[in-house]
Parts: structure tokens; C-alpha cells; sequence
């Protein structure tokens, strides 16, 4: 009978094998780190893989992984892309203006909001009655605001654009003169006369 043969890889037990580690192909790379195994000629080693969870099923691409940050894909390095745009402030000015949103990371502290001159403006006496902007409701009917004033003007030789609120916060003319043009006459030296338009 044949006595059992050992060896620092293998054990033969009376021609059975009990253990062979001869024909394992495992490295350091394939075993996570600090775990130890024993190589095909029997030695001990320690795992040098780092890899901690099955990324195969992993589906982010760079452009989805924050700018500066790395994730792992497939066993791979993948380094982020995306901007970083922090809080993002936009102030509306005009009705229709739009607010163009950038691709990227927010922070959720950024806002948009009305400019505040324009904010003042959206009062109720400044609304027609029935209409509501903004949720504020209309109470102006017309009569609130409605203020008369004179006027005059002299012809000139350039057009001339009159407004009633040029004189102050008035909405009308009751009453607008057209001054006469100024002509004077004088007699020259030459026995005639001078005459003056304007």
C-alpha cells in the first residue's frame, strides 16, 4: 500500500487526491485586499484588489458624475464631467423673458425671482379692475387717477410732440393754447422794413 504523498500544493491520500492547488489560476489582483489564500505552489499571499462592490451593472456615464468626482463602471474608472453651477440666480425683468436653465449640477439654494422695481409696480391700483396678475387682484376702475391740466406751446420750426405728463403726473388737457407765431416789423435803413418770424 502506498503511502499518502503531501506536498506544500497538493495531497494525495492512497491515490486519492484530497487537495491540488495546482491548477488554480487565482493572483493577488483577483482577491479583495486584506483577505490571504494560498497560491498553486502552496504558499500563502494577501489579495491586493480593491474593488468592494459588482460595478457590471453600473449605468452612470462621465457626463452624469459631478466635475472632480471619479466613480467605478465595469471594473473601470470613470471621471466625472458635469459642471458644478452652484446656486443660480436669475431676476426676471421684462413679461416675456424667459429664464434659460444650464446643464449641470444645482446646489437648491439658487433662485429666480421678478426684479423688485418691477414687483412695486404689481399693485391693485395699478391693475385694471377683474384682472388678477401674479395673484394680485386688480381694483383700478378708471377714476381713481384722473387728473386734467392746461397747456400752451408756441409754434416752432422742428416738430413738436406735447403730452400732458410732461407737466407732471396728469392724464389730459382740459384746455391747450397755440400761441400766436412771434412776427415783429421795423423800418431799416434802406426805407423799407425789417420783418422778424419766429
Amino acid at each position: 500500500m502506498a503511502d499518502p504523498v503531501i506536498s506544500n500544493s497538493k495531497i494525495v491520500y492512497f491515490g486519492e487526491v484530497l487537495i491540488d492547488l495546482t491548477q488554480d489560476t487565482v493572483d493577488e489582483s483577483k482577491v479583495l485586499a486584506p483577505a490571504t489564500f494560498h497560491k498553486p505552489d502552496g504558499s500563502v499571499a494577501s489579495g491586493t484588489c480593491t474593488y468592494d462592490a459588482d460595478t457590471s451593472d453600473a449605468t452612470a456615464s462621465a457626463s452624469e458624475i459631478l466635475l472632480g468626482k471619479d466613480a467605478y463602471k465595469n471594473g473601470v474608472k470613470v471621471v466625472g464631467t458635469m459642471p458644478n453651477r452652484g446656486a443660480q440666480e436669475s431676476v426676471i425683468t421684462g413679461a416675456a423673458q424667459s429664464v434659460p436653465i444650464q446643464n449641470g449640477y444645482h446646489d437648491g439654494s439658487g433662485s429666480v425671482s421678478i426684479d423688485s422695481t418691477e414687483q412695486a409696480k404689481i399693485i391693485p391700483s395699478n391693475i385694471k379692475s377683474g384682472v388678477e396678475i401674479l395673484g394680485v387682484q386688480g381694483t383700478y376702475d378708471g377714476s381713481e387717477r384722473i387728473k386734467a391740466t392746461v397747456g400752451s406751446a408756441t409754434p416752432a420750426k422742428t416738430a413738436q410732440t406735447i403730452l400732458p405728463s410732461a407737466s407732471g403726473d396728469y392724464d389730459y388737457f382740459t384746455q391747450f393754447t397755440v400761441n400766436a407765431i412771434p412776427y415783429t416789423r421795423t423800418q431799416n435803413a434802406a426805407g423799407g422794413y425789417t420783418v422778424t418770424i419766429g
